[in-house]
């Protein structure tokens, strides 16, 4: 049999896990609950008793393994394995590599959930193994990932590629990360949520406020179906939010000069009008030389990026490094 890969995604609600072929092929993926009972000691115990469980029910021998990829969300120092904090599960200076590799006698190898879906794009989405590839994940938060070279960027502590926390309003909203006006206060759901309202705290009665008192809320989804209808306010809200964008892309842009841009997450599913707004706003901010090699797409494996791109890592550290 050949080998088998596996890989992991850490999020705060539920695992994915998924087995792969060397050549990306999915054998089988399924998801358990995350408990985060008690600082989320019971994950790595949980993940090992899955894994072990599922290579017993596909019948694959445990030497054809070659490792298990893991991504977790937060900051995780180099190759280490160690995440230094995850605040959504609950860890503190867990080493997550030493500990998973103990429990399930297997290599485990380490990364950001973000910079691996950006891995997992790169490799069997969108992003055909572009060399200098940039992925950004628009959803309750801003990720993102950075290859350059043919090499994910991760920097000195494992900062590289956070996309979101780079300041685009300096006296803007309050950001969780302790700063004000990051683009994910902007481009984030939560943040064009914000941005509306903003608008319905002025003017009760705009479009966007009867939806607010209709619905009792307001998400990003409301907000891009509305200005699809011609909502004046909504539109202006998606043009701003596209708006900057395009200047952080165009930035990053000048820095990586990608053949490959992608855009991911819940927000992207906005589709062609965001889309069409962050490309004019990336055409008119970025260098003609950059944006004549540089293709703006939407993600293709959703969900399934971090997995893949978790499996990916451990081919990429046993088999592409020798």
């Amino acid at each position: 049999m050949d080998k088998v890969l596996i890989g992991v995604d850490i999020g705060g609600t539920t695992i994915k896990i998924g087995f792969f072929t060397q050549q990306g092929i999915i054998l089988k993926k399924y998801e358990i609950l995350t408990n985060k009972n008690d600082n989320g000691s019971q994950i790595i115990p949980d993940l090992v008793k899955s894994i072990n469980e599922k290579i017993r029910d596909l019948a694959i021998n445990k030497e054809n393994i070659m490792g298990i990829g893991v991504g977790a969300p937060g900051f995780i120092v180099g190759d280490s394995g160690l995440v230094e904090e995850a605040v959504n599960i609950g860890w503190k200076k867990i080493n997550l590599g030493s500990e998973l590799s103990e429990q399930s006698q297997l290599p485990v190898f380490v990364g950001n959930d973000a910079n691996l879906a950006a891995l997992g794009e790169n490799w069997m989405g969108s992003g055909n193994e572009s060399r200098n590839f940039v992925a950004i994940t628009l959803g309750t938060g801003v990720g993102g990932g950075i290859i350059a070279n043919g090499q994910l960027l991760s920097g000195v502590n494992g900062t590289a590629g956070e996309i979101g926390h780079i300041t685009v309003e300096p006296n803007g909203y309050p950001c969780n990360c302790g700063k004000n006006g990051c683009l994910e206060t902007v481009a984030s759901a939560t943040g064009i949520a914000k941005q509306a309202m903003e608008i319905i705290d002025r003017r009760p009665q705009s479009n966007l406020g009867k939806h607010f008192q209709n619905q009792g809320g307001i998400t990003a989804k409301d907000v891009f179906d509305l200005a699809g209808t011609g909502d004046r306010d909504s539109q202006q809200i998606v043009s701003r939010t596209g708006d900057v964008l395009g200047l952080v892309l165009s930035t990053i842009a000048t820095i990586v000069n990608p053949s490959k841009i992608v855009i991911g997450g819940g927000v992207s599913k906005a589709g062609k009008p965001l889309l069409d707004t962050i490309q004019n706003s990336f055409n008119s901010y970025a260098l003609k030389r950059l944006t004549n090699v540089c293709s703006i797409e939407t993600a293709q494996l959703g969900n399934d990026a971090g997995i893949y791109g978790a499996a990916y890592l451990v081919k990429d550290k046993l088999v592409n490094k020798n």
